[in-house]
């Protein structure tokens, strides 16, 4: 599976930062080698998603 942030399913930024939220959780807060990967693509992934516009 490519991890590069194009070639991912458009997310809102709150589905993303849920499923971040949650490898947080299942971690009890410290990342193995493998959940930082997944972490780091998160994060990518979060900050490329269609962010809520901000109300006036």
């Amino acid at each position: 599976m490519s991890t590069t942030v194009g070639t991912l399913t458009e997310r809102s930024a709150a589905e993303v930062n849920e499923e971040i939220r949650a490898l947080w959780l299942r971690s009890g807060g410290t990342l193995s080698v493998e959940q930082r990967e997944e972490y780091q693509r998160l994060v990518l992934e979060w900050a490329a998603a269609p962010q809520p516009a901000e109300a006036a």
